[in-house]
């Protein structure tokens, strides 16, 4: 269900939005910057500061992730139900070795980890790409885009 372009979308870009919804029924995102593909159809993150998000996954555990590769303008919808893996368990020190490979000694900080178990993956792109845009020219368009602002400063 996670495809190889989702995998890459997630290992590139690995801040994902996520969207959960609160004990009241509201709609909330928050961002989360340590996701992994640990299989085929589950990602997860660290979890070291949220939470609301956790309050929220508690009463309601479902959630919906959206990464976009800025370059490429393109990016994965993921959807599914949530499990939080508490801390200190042996379950979380076991999976804690893969976020301890990637982010260092920040996996230290990690509280808990959130595992979505995917039962739909979207693609999203945007509009230019219907009207013959190649990727090529979409990563020239964001590369140049992105020396100006940073130039400018």
């Amino acid at each position: 269900m996670i495809t190889d372009e989702a995998r890459r979308i997630i290992r590139d870009f690995p801040l994902g939005v996520v969207a959960t919804i609160t004990p009241d029924g509201r709609p909330v995102a928050s961002p989360k910057g340590t996701f992994l593909v640990l299989d085929d159809t589950t990602i997860a993150y660290g979890d070291i500061r949220s939470p609301g998000t956790r309050r929220n996954l508690l009463k309601t555990p479902m959630a919906e992730v959206v990464f976009v590769d800025t370059f490429r303008r393109k990016g994965v919808r993921l959807s599914g139900t949530t499990e939080i893996i508490e801390g200190e368990s042996v379950r979380f020190n076991t999976l804690k070795t893969q976020w301890i490979d990637v982010w260092g000694d920040l996996a230290n900080r990690i509280k808990s980890i959130v595992l979505i178990h995917v039962d739909q993956a979207k693609p999203l792109s945007t509009p230019p790409y219907d009207d013959g845009v190649t990727e090529n020219e979409m990563i020239a368009l964001y590369r140049d885009k992105y020396a100006k602002m940073f130039s400018e400063k």
